[in-house]
């Protein structure tokens, strides 16, 4: 009885999160906004460069996205992205403010 207890919640939170690749892997891979799971998976099955194996998985994997999106919305809200890729984005795109003030300067011939 006491193995059953156990048993049951272990195996609906390994359920959940082996569910929703793409939103486990959106959301730990610093992408912002609500569904980003839903929203790489839609753009994976629209993607003409994407396999046919892939696009199947995907497909059969969305449903659970979504789902695990859901329940992660209020994460989404509240959550900050301070991922290595957004940090780049992000002194990028000064640089290039401070480039459109101050040009770079020119380069001497050979």
């Amino acid at each position: 009885m006491m193995k059953k207890l156990f048993l049951i919640p272990v195996l609906t939170t390994g359920m959940m999160v082996l569910a929703g690749c793409s939103s486990v892997m959106s959301h730990t891979g610093g992408k912002e906004g609500t569904y980003p799971g839903t929203r790489a998976s839609a753009e994976m099955l629209g993607d003409d460069t994407t396999g046919w194996g892939t696009k199947s998985l995907v497909a059969l994997d969305m449903p659970l996205t979504a789902v695990a999106d859901t329940l992660l919305l209020p994460w989404d809200f509240f959550r900050k992205d301070t991922s290595v890729r957004s940090r780049v984005q992000k002194s990028e795109q000064e640089t290039q403010a401070m480039n459109a003030v101050i040009p770079p300067a020119a380069m001497p011939a050979p």
